[in-house]
């Protein structure tokens, strides 16, 4: 299994460094995440700055992976087109300093980076760990892969590309193009009649839990795995 471990913390926060220890008991892990913090930056991606790519490693000389000089969803997207070598087979984020909770979610990039993973039809999943006075990120580690591991028991492009340039200096970035899908699979959308020169009106709504599938989840069996 090949693993996409990303946050919106930075590459070097030690949620990310308990979570990676962790997934590596499922697959191959690559980093590829903010070189900065991006707490609160929501679903933002980079448009008009190149995105600078520089490879990071760990305490031990090995490789980590990548720091990105832009959002999670940036890392995200530009991981699964351009830095990740082989197909993707699950994207986790976090953990995160604090709870994605209630409208939290709408703030966070560590959630987005999760949904921008969704996008490409990738199993996704963000982790956060709500601060107190005795919090644990190795705990909350071993915690979420226990559940992430019971997520990947039930588990049964749209147009966007980047283009490879060198700056001055001859280091690698990367800009997003964008092509704007005229044929999308499903029931007509506004992206669909809007290529075929409509006006549309969507109604929107800020609720993003999946509740049709809250009964079917509850059915899982969540009991402690033996270790």
């Amino acid at each position: 299994m090949h693993i996409l471990l990303t946050n919106d913390d930075g590459v070097f926060a030690p949620g990310l460094r308990a979570l990676r220890k962790e997934l590596r008991r499922l697959g191959d892990v690559t980093v590829v995440a903010p070189a900065q913090e991006q707490s609160g930056v929501g679903h933002s991606i980079t448009l008009l700055t190149p995105l600078v790519v520089k490879q990071v490693d760990d305490d031990d000389g090995t490789t980590l992976g990548y720091m990105v000089e832009g959002s999670p969803a940036d890392s995200v997207k530009l991981a699964i087109l351009e830095l990740m070598g082989r197909p993707t087979d699950l994207i986790v984020s976090g953990i995160n300093a604090g709870a994605n909770v209630g409208i939290n979610v709408l703030y966070s990039g560590t959630v987005a980076a999760a949904i921008e993973g969704a996008f490409f039809k990738i199993t996704s999943v963000a982790v956060s760990l709500e601060l107190a006075e005795h919090f644990d990120y190795p705990h909350a580690a071993r915690e979420a892969v226990r559940v992430i591991e019971r997520i990947l028991t039930q588990k049964p492009a749209h147009g966007e590309t980047f283009e490879r340039r060198k700056d001055p200096r001859g280091r690698d970035y990367y800009w997003l193009t964008y092509a704007p899908p005229f044929h999308l699979e499903g029931e007509p959308s506004d992206v669909s009649r809007l290529a075929e020169g409509y006006i549309t009106v969507t109604p929107l709504h800020f609720d993003l839990t999946r509740r049709d599938e809250v009964e079917r989840m509850s059915a899982w069996d969540w009991s402690p795995a033996s270790r």
